[in-house]
């Protein structure tokens, strides 16, 4: 603008002499001549002294104009709706659309006289203007720092966006990829769980034209955790306590990160107690307290302990659960031999199935107990040194046979319910958990019983006699024919010997028939004694119902047995009619008569 307003000035001189009187002489000529030469020397002077300065502004200019992409510091010097105008030193200020002040809630982030970091991303000389760019500076600045990171081998920071397919999308000012293989040490179960966090990363490679960047996390770890093992394996020794990191759990363990160093802690010293799955106590990530048992140097094994960090419960279990004791515990398992209860964790009783009920014949302990129940018991015995304590339920109440036989003595006549019948005999329920036995032979004096069903039922009620007790082997015996008479102490009575009897054939076997001689009361009549003839099979003379009349031989209550006879009554029969005869005959009137006569009272004495 200076220069155009010295050409100006010039040609308003030139103006002003065409338009001024021309002087005619010579003395006038002479000097307007000298004149115009010394002033065309002077505007020659002027035009170059322009020139030069224009040429210096230029040159400044050169150096004040900054390249595209360059990125430069500058101050806010305007904000309106639309731009914000940015003084960066040149003669022209900047403009940065508005969009790029805000702030994730909308708002504008721009004060005039802050002080920003913009990019150059093109000049307008027509307009004199040019444009900048906030945004574009930030990630300039962000690829520098990547570019310096790769180099110098450093560590960036980053956000972990979301997942991709093969990794994650991270932010560290520009979006990179993280590989799934680059995220931790060990596979990651829930991905999901690294979404939203801030890690460090290694920058393996990266393109700036393609805007690829690729980054491992694992490195950075694996760093860590060398470093660490370096410094645990210095200082790790028997009988050490450490604390630890839960790493991976196991049927059989644990293992713990002990700095770098991995230790195994065997389900069986994690606890002096029961352990079914150390998932039970732990979980990935846990930190923890425990002892070196072992440590292999060349192997760089380490076994743990987290039992031993605590006394041996055994050690003071004699004192404090001495025979005779009472004491509470949980159930804690159940076997077919027993139940196994929890006093303390580390000590655990055995209770026996003989010895959870007095009076019940346990088969399975589930039947009186079961896991997690809280039961009382007396301690049996007690062994430190095998570790075992054997325990009893029945103990920690009185036992019933020790008064049952107070309660109900020999001969006591009681009243029950029948609670179950079996081939042998029914069981009556008299006290609480205490069956008598009624034995199918007591049943019945008379009666063959070939089950006690075809008498009784269950839940029928009945009188019984108390027969004997044995409390050792808890044993209560009843019987119900004792209620009445034995009908055989009086059957010698009723059929006297030689007594003819009438009875109904009940049974026939090979050696004879029995017959029924009242309810109850039968006599055999031997094979032999059925016929003075000889008899090969009963049944083909006789039936089953038959009637028939026999003698009474002999009869022996102790055994139970009566004789009975057919052969008998036919003989007694022969004889009375033989006597009758020889007595009705007269004198004998020969020898002949007389010989017949001796014989016949010879053959009636034989038979008696």
């Amino acid at each position: 603008m200076e220069n155009i307003d010295k050409n100006d000035e010039t040609e308003q001189v030139k103006a002003d002499e065409i338009t001024a009187q021309p002087d005619t002489s010579k003395e006038s000529k002479m000097t307007t001549e000298d004149d115009q030469a010394t002033e065309n020397e002077s505007m020659d002077d002027a035009g170059f002294e322009d020139s030069m300065e224009n040429l210096m502004d230029m040159y400044e200019e050169s150096f004040k104009r900054f390249a595209e992409g360059e990125v430069v510091k500058g101050r806010i010097i305007s904000v309106d709706k639309d731009y914000v105008l940015v003084d960066i030193g040149y003669k022209s200020e900047g403009q940065i659309r508005i969009h790029e002040f805000k702030n994730e809630e909308g708002n504008i982030e721009a004060a005039v006289g802050d002080t920003v970091e913009v990019m150059v991303e093109w000049w307008d000389d027509e307009e004199e203007m040019v444009v900048l760019s906030k945004e574009k500076a930030v990630k300039v600045k962000v690829w520098e720092e990547i570019k310096k990171a790769y180099d110098d081998d450093g560590i960036v920071q980053g956000v972990i966006v979301n997942r991709v397919k093969g990794g994650f999308s991270v932010d560290i000012g520009v979006q990179a990829f993280l590989p799934g293989s680059q995220a931790d040490l060990r596979p990651i179960r829930n991905l999901d769980e690294m979404v939203g966090q801030t890690f460090d990363f290694k920058i393996l490679k990266y393109n700036r034209k393609r805007s690829n960047i690729v980054l491992s996390r694992r490195v950075i770890l694996e760093a860590e955790r060398e470093q660490k093992r370096a410094s645990t394996l210095e200082n790790i020794e028997e009988g050490k306590v450490m604390d630890g990191v839960v790493k991976n759990i196991t049927e059989y363990g644990v293992f713990v990160d002990l700095g770098g160093v991995d230790g195994l802690l065997h389900i069986t010293d994690i606890s002096w107690g029961r352990v079914k799955h150390p998932s039970e106590m732990f979980n990935i990530g846990d930190q923890i307290k425990v002892k070196v048992l072992n440590y292999d140097m060349q192997r760089e094994r380490v076994s743990l302990g987290m039992k031993q960090l605590v006394e041996d419960p055994w050690a003071s279990a004699m004192s404090k659960y001495p025979v005779g004791s009472r004491i509470g515990g949980k159930v804690v398992s159940l076997t077919d031999y027993g139940a196994f209860v929890e006093l303390e964790e580390g000590i655990e009783g055995l209770i026996h199935v003989s010895e959870m009920s007095w009076t019940r014949k346990v088969r399975h302990p589930s039947k009186i107990v079961s896991v997690g129940e809280e039961v009382d018991a007396v301690v049996l015995d007690i062994k430190p040194d095998s570790r075992r304590i054997s325990l009893g339920m029945k103990q920690v109440s009185p036992n019933p046979w020790d008064v049952i036989s107070e309660k109900y003595p020999i001969g006591t006549t009681i009243e029950g319910k029948i609670k179950n019948i079996t081939d042998f005999g029914l069981f009556i329920g008299i006290d609480e958990g205490i069956d008598g036995l009624v034995h199918i032979s007591d049943i019945s004096w008379t009666k063959r019983i070939k089950h006690p069903s075809e008498v009784f039922k269950k839940g029928d009620v009945v009188q019984a006699i108390v027969l004997d007790i044995d409390k050792d082997n808890e044993r209560f015996s009843l019987g119900i024919k004792q209620l009445a008479a034995d009908p055989w102490e009086s059957v010698a009575e009723r059929y006297e010997v030689g007594k003819e009897i009438t009875g109904t054939i009940t049974n026939i076997t090979d050696f004879g028939i029995f017959i029924e001689l009242e309810e109850g009361i039968e006599g055999l009549v031997h094979i032999s004694e059925i016929s003075k003839e000889k008899i090969k099979d009963p049944s083909a003379q006789f039936n089953v119902g038959d009637v028939i009349t026999a003698k009474v031989m002999n009869i022996n209550s102790d055994e139970r047995r009566i004789g009975l006879s057919i052969k008998r009554l036919e003989i007694d029969d022969e004889q009375a009619l033989l006597s009758d005869y020889v007595n009705n005959m007269g004198p004998a009137t020969s020898s002949f008569g007389e010989i017949l006569r001796e014989n016949l009272q010879e053959k009636l004495n034989e038979d008696k």
